[in-house]
């Protein structure tokens, strides 16, 4: 009904009109609105991507659902590796002042935002044990970002499922027992902490028991407080040899050094006083090159690629360099630091852009990350010759059908039903049927020397009208003609017994 093709390459792009087209159909037949169907679509693509073989991926983003919904980006990027031409969404939370989660949902495809409810309640509800009720806030088009994008805004809440207390079992006595216990193991620990002298960062005794026990309960927390040192044990040479692509710049975008082998690729980065948007563009987030646009997206994973002007004439040829990594703000310092990797999918763009293993730091995963899916892509190329063949083989069945029907059309043309089902069945059609047969092969003399005096036409007209007499003769006769045409025809007439005539 919505005039869609029925089969779907797995890593082909597809137009968002289809989706559309489809939802739009959907809605008629089950007369509700899109909005409750792109919900249900959002519950299902998400149980569809656990089946798909991403269900451990996605229950490792987060220890909660804020947390899975800030490393959605970060797992979008590692897909645009096996799905380049992928054009996914970008997710960000902000935590209001009155305890408000709002979500943020940026988007260039529009009218899809209402899947983004149905995938998140689904995701708290699986893995976190949670109910979310998600409302919209706000819904506009971004002017702060590069072209017209969607932005919605979502309100969150979340609420925890409560898990009911199992009846307590035994005797009074029993449980004064039980709660008698747990006030002595309070007070041993309580004289085991109360002597521990205070730590370095100034922690009483109290605090450390708090930080363990959670009090009446006596189940531990898990609580982590880092320590940091007075001053930063590493020189500034090693720290760019240690980090080969980092950037660091002020609020005005003022770089104030940068990785060596960042250099090397962007030698103007080696001038003092220059500006971060001079040489670069922010491909991701799709934001303004401003201090303000970059903190307001911190926690998303920022792809920069090189302006092409700016580089030496003799790289302007070579493809440019896209890097991806994280931005932290120093707020001792108040600056920004891009600590960030080459963005490549396989070696050959490793060696378009002029680079080789050798420039990545051999702490960066990057290097493992090429050589893996250089492996992953040659597994999807021979994914995508399958799935061509599977279409290939699906299209040829369906025409060898239609062949078959065809073949069998004839077969009842030429032979008795009886007959015909007897022959298509594999079994043995006895002979002797009839006692008298007459079979008839006609043939027009010098055919071949009429066919090059005559028009087309002519002949067509000549070979209708004369077969057309046949016909007329085996009507009267009621003789039983086996097969037909009206142009070349080969008439095989067997007669019936009880008529000895033929033509």
């Amino acid at each position: 009904m919505a005039g869609v093709q029925e089969t779907f390459m797995t890593y082909e792009i597809y137009d968002d009109l289809i989706t559309l087209r489809l939802v739009e159909e959907a809605c008629k037949m089950l007369d509700v609105s899109s909005e409750v169907v792109l919900k249900l679509f959002g519950e299902y693509f998400f149980s569809f991507c656990k089946m798909s073989g991403y269900d451990t991926m996605l229950r490792t983003l987060g220890g909660n659902l804020v947390e899975f919904i800030e490393n959605l980006d970060a797992l979008h990027s590692y897909l645009a590796l096996s799905y380049e031409a992928m054009n996914a969404p970008s997710f960000r939370v902000e935590r209001m002042d009155d305890g408000r989660i709002l979500l943020h949902y940026y988007s260039d495809r529009k009218g899809l935002y209402h899947i983004v409810p149905g995938i998140i309640e689904a995701v708290a509800k699986d893995f976190f044990d949670s109910e979310v009720t998600m409302t919209i806030l706000n819904q506009s088009e971004e002017d702060e970002r590069t072209g017209k994008k969607e932005h919605v805004v979502f309100h969150m809440v979340q609420k925890e499922k409560v898990a009911k207390r199992k009846p307590q079992k035994g005797s009074e006595e029993e449980i004064q027992a039980e709660k008698e216990g747990k006030e002595e193991t309070m007070k041993r620990m309580t004289a085991r902490y109360a002597n521990l002298q205070l730590c370095p960062r100034k922690r009483s005794p109290w605090e450390i028991v708090r930080s363990i026990v959670m009090l009446g309960q006596g189940n531990l927390r898990k609580s982590f407080t880092p320590s940091y040192p007075e001053r930063l044990w590493i020189d500034e040479q090693a720290f760019c040899n240690a980090f080969p692509f980092h950037i660091v710049f002020d609020q005005n975008l003022v770089v104030k050094h940068t990785g060596v082998n960042i250099q090397k690729f962007v030698p103007g980065l080696q001038t003092s006083g220059i500006r971060l948007d001079e040489y670069f563009t922010i491909v991701h987030p799709e934001v303004t090159c401003n201090i303000q646009s970059i903190k307001k997206f911190i926690n998303s994973q920022f792809v920069l690629k090189t302006r092409r002007e700016m580089l030496p004439e003799i790289q302007q040829n070579q493809a440019t360099l896209k890097l991806r990594g994280q931005m932290m703000w120093m707020e001792s310092l108040n600056c920004m630091i891009y600590l960030c990797s080459p963005k490549l999918r396989s070696l050959q763009e490793l060696e378009e852009r002029g680079l080789h293993l050798a420039d990545i730091a051999q702490h960066d995963t990057t290097r493992d990350l090429i050589l893996l899916n250089q492996q992953r892509l040659a597994e999807i190329e021979l994914s995508n010759q399958l799935e061509r063949k599977k279409e290939e083989l699906r299209i040829l069945s369906r025409n060898l059908e239609i062949e078959k029907q065809k073949s069998e059309k004839l077969l009842y043309a030429m032979l008795p039903t009886h007959v015909a089902n007897q022959l298509k069945e594999g079994k043995r059609v006895e002979a002797g049927e009839f006692k008298v047969c007459t079979i008839l092969f006609s043939d027009v003399v010098t055919f071949t020397n009429i066919c090059a005096a005559c028009e087309p036409i002519q002949i067509v007209n000549m070979l209708n009208a004369m077969y057309s007499r046949f016909d007329r003769l085996t009507n009267i006769h009621t003789v039983y003609k086996v097969c037909s045409n009206c142009l070349l025809s080969i008439y095989h007439l067997s007669i019936y017994p009880q008529r000895n005539t033929h033509t």
